[in-house]
């Protein structure tokens, strides 16, 4: 049994604020969880985040309050969060006279980071940086992603949204790799579906998983997924978190490349002998990203 661990990094939503749509799904052995888990939880309890949620794209942002704390490194934690709360609240409090918009925006930056103002942005990049490392040396671990260039997807010739062409890609390869080994043995090997919970896809997913356990998907049946996603809350769940962080990682290579992070991660995609089959590049068929030119090799 494998579980597919799934999220999505930028927005499928053309234009949107990113160039890019990754979705990302992380496999793992039934019987790895457990030691996944603590591993993750590990690293967390080290930068003081056990329990927390990391949403990565929040996480790596800079803090500009935090630049204008003097001494903020030598700082206690405690000491820190207190200042920085007290730098914010003065700031929405000033922003709720003066620009209402840039208070609701601002109030919900402050939501999202409040679990991390205790780490300087080194030690947030260290922090992340030694996840990447861990799922890098997690070799049971396989990599599927769909990562599509906005500017070279067309809606009206694929009669699909860019998240329903995403999906049915990175589930039609898991689908493969899950087949693969069944041709070996006499015992399939089945696969369950995870997904980060957005209310906004939910119902959309399960009605395409049906339809795709009813009629296959444009390449294959589905023999070996059982089930329609399930849904579960992202802070609660910590693959879930790791599936953020690769989806994260390739987006930001091909967007800005950032390769640190990537080069970690793509260790895990889904190979067929040396050839990457469960990561693509949708794009210009000229494309010489490393994605694109794992995938082309023979």
């Amino acid at each position: 049994m494998y579980l597919c661990y799934m999220d999505e990094s930028g927005t499928p939503d053309v234009p949107g604020n990113t160039s890019h749509y990754v979705l990302a799904g992380v496999s793992i052995p039934v019987q790895c969880w457990k030691s996944c888990d603590k591993d993750i939880e590990k690293i967390k309890a080290k930068y003081g985040l056990a329990g927390k949620e990391i949403h990565v794209a929040w996480l790596l942002r800079s803090y500009p309050e935090q630049n204008k704390i003097t001494g903020f490194e030598a700082l206690s934690h405690p000491q820190r969060i207190q200042q920085v709360n007290s730098f914010r609240n003065t700031e929405l409090l000033r922003l709720q006279r003066v620009n209402i918009p840039l208070y609701r925006q601002t109030r919900k930056t402050y939501k999202k980071t409040e679990s991390y103002i205790h780490l300087t942005h080194k030690e947030r990049q260290s922090f992340i940086r030694e996840l990447a490392q861990v799922v890098a040396s997690w070799n049971f671990v396989r990599l599927f992603a769909e990562c599509v260039d906005k500017a070279f997807y067309d809606p009206a010739r694929y009669q699909k949204s860019i998240d329903e062409q995403s999906f049915e890609q990175v589930v039609s390869r898991f689908q493969q790799c899950l087949r693969v080994p069944a041709i070996f043995s006499k015992k399939d090997n089945l696969g369950l579906l995870i997904h980060d919970n957005n209310d906004t896809v939910a119902k959309k997913l399960t009605l395409l998983m049906k339809k795709f356990h009813k009629a296959g998907t444009l390449w294959t049946n589905l023999d070996n997924i059982i089930e329609t996603p399930l849904f579960v809350d992202s802070e609660l769940t910590g693959m879930v978190q790791i599936a953020d962080l690769c989806a994260y990682s390739l987006r930001r290579y091909l967007e800005n490349h950032e390769e640190e992070l990537f080069d970690l991660v793509f260790k895990r995609a889904d190979r067929n002998k040396n050839k990457v089959v469960g990561v693509r590049h949708f794009t210009n068929p000229s494309c010489v990203c490393k994605i694109c030119t794992a995938h082309r090799k023979q």
